[in-house]
């Protein structure tokens, strides 16, 4: 991976560990020939910047999408919430801006496109097969099942399934994303490769 988007990934704000990261930016880099890679959950842009390096390497897109209100766990009084990310005009999370600028500060605006919307909503006007799905939105039940039923039957024979946060004992953490990996799994249309750390990844049969 350039030096350059190296660092800047390193320094954005963010969940996901640096090893994972890297991983990410080699499966974008080896399926972005079969369509897309697709991000629910772009947040400041950590993940967006590993995945747009690979998909510049491998001549994609990214296609970045999060409604920038953050997930449940980043609201006022919960453990991840950070202030300096409230839009004081309306008083709501607004994730966008800082995105931005890390696309902008990365040089990767060109090739990738940021769609503002609910997953759900946005899943319908993707018809396009996809290269690669990484699931790192929202961590109840519903929100991490409703990314799997949307995204999970677009992804390209041979193409990725990437669902970060994977805790196999809950003690550790929150079970929905572990749950729908298991579900991809359970179906029949994946199979498991190695994991990273907590990133889960399997390929479309």
């Amino acid at each position: 991976m350039d030096e350059a988007l190296h660092r800047i990934a390193l320094a954005c704000k963010g969940f996901l560990d640096d090893e994972e990261g890297l991983r990410l930016y080699e499966l974008a880099r080896e399926h972005a020939r079969l369509g897309p890679v697709v991000e629910i959950g772009s947040y400041c842009g950590k993940s967006t910047v590993y995945l747009g390096a690979g998909v510049r390497e491998g001549g994609g897109t990214v296609v970045a999408v999060d409604h920038h209100r953050g997930n449940e766990e980043q609201q006022p009084g919960w453990e991840y919430h950070d202030a300096e990310l409230v839009d004081p005009a309306v008083g709501l999370m607004d994730s966008l801006p800082v995105l931005r600028r890390t696309l902008h500060r990365a040089g990767l605006e060109e090739s990738t496109v940021v769609i503002v919307g609910r997953s759900e909503e946005v899943a319908p006007l993707i018809r396009t097969p996809l290269g690669m799905v990484f699931i790192d939105g929202g961590h109840t039940l519903e929100a991490a099942a409703g990314d799997y039923e949307a995204w999970a039957p677009k992804v390209a024979s041979g193409g990725i399934l990437a669902v970060h946060d994977l805790f196999d004992d809950s003690a550790d953490g929150g079970q929905a994303p572990i749950t729908i990996y298991r579900r991809a799994v359970a179906s029949g249309r994946f199979d498991e490769l190695e994991r990273t750390r907590t990133l889960g990844v399997l390929r479309r049969r």
